[in-house]
């Protein structure tokens, strides 16, 4: 029952997502929107679940941290500003007619279907009435960490260099952002495994690991790392970036950039 109730909250909360969205006509709102949808489903599902377990509270803790920092950064990054390209290019592929039914499936139904899947660790973890915390738990929450540092410093970095007027249109590749070209997004698909790993604690874990290999696919394939590559990857410096440094994984680059 609470696989379908936590589905009926996803698409009450995606659905006023869709209205704000057209009342200010900018569908970029969703990308603030999908950070805070991870902590409804956590919210929602720790108090319906009823079991209130340390694995649970950690979840809803890590879950909260993650989705309210993210959800503030994009934020702080979008409001007051044209609507994001990917979105502006959608609108010139759709059309005149229908825009907002298309709207509705392609950006907001759409992304509620991968939040939902994403989400399964969550709600099989908030489910289960396991109090026994073992090494994956452990071992989960510090993989969650290692990705979180990811993200945040590399968000954090980026910021700082692009905050830098002598920074302009110079290529950011410090800190990091030495190691992959994508510090941020390897550090949101790691910290997914990371809980990933906690749900292994408990029944019916491991048919949740849709969740993290999701969101990886999602981020190095559709959404992430492909989308921006293409959009730089007629720059020189990028090239040759390209050739330096991992595009996910962190590594040594394979020579010292200039």
């Amino acid at each position: 029952m609470i696989y379908l109730q936590t589905a009926l909250v996803l698409l009450i909360y995606f659905t006023l997502v869709f209205f704000i969205g057209q009342i200010l006509n900018n569908n970029s709102i969703v990308d603030i929107a999908w950070g805070l949808g991870f902590v409804v489903v956590a919210i929602f599902t720790f108090f319906s679940g009823g079991y209130y377990t340390l694995r649970a509270s950690i979840t809803l803790i890590l879950v909260s941290l993650w989705g309210i920092r993210l959800a503030y950064h994009v934020a702080a990054r979008n409001l007051g500003k044209p609507e994001d390209y990917r979105y502006v290019d959608m609108r010139k592929r759709w059309g005149k007619k229908f825009v907002r039914i298309k709207a509705f499936f392609n950006v907001y139904f759409l992304q509620m279907v991968f939040m939902y899947i994403i989400s399964l660790t969550i709600i099989t973890i908030n489910k289960s009435n396991n109090e026994s915390f073992n090494i994956l738990d452990f071992v989960g929450i510090l993989v969650w960490i290692v990705g979180y540092i990811f993200e945040v410093l590399g968000d954090y970095q980026l910021k700082m260099f692009i905050k830098n007027p002598s920074n302009k249109g110079k290529l950011m590749k410090y800190g990091l952002w030495k190691y992959t070209r994508h510090p941020n997004y390897f550090g949101e698909a790691t910290m997914w495994w990371g809980i990933f790993l906690m749900a292994l604690s408990v029944n019916g874990g491991v048919y949740t690991i849709v969740s993290p290999i999701l969101i990886t696919y999602l981020i190095v394939f559709i959404s992430g790392v492909t989308m921006l590559e293409k959009k730089y990857k007629k720059r020189e410096d990028f090239r040759k970036y390209m050739k330096e440094t991992n595009a996910f994984f962190p590594w040594f680059p394979k020579k010292r950039s200039e």
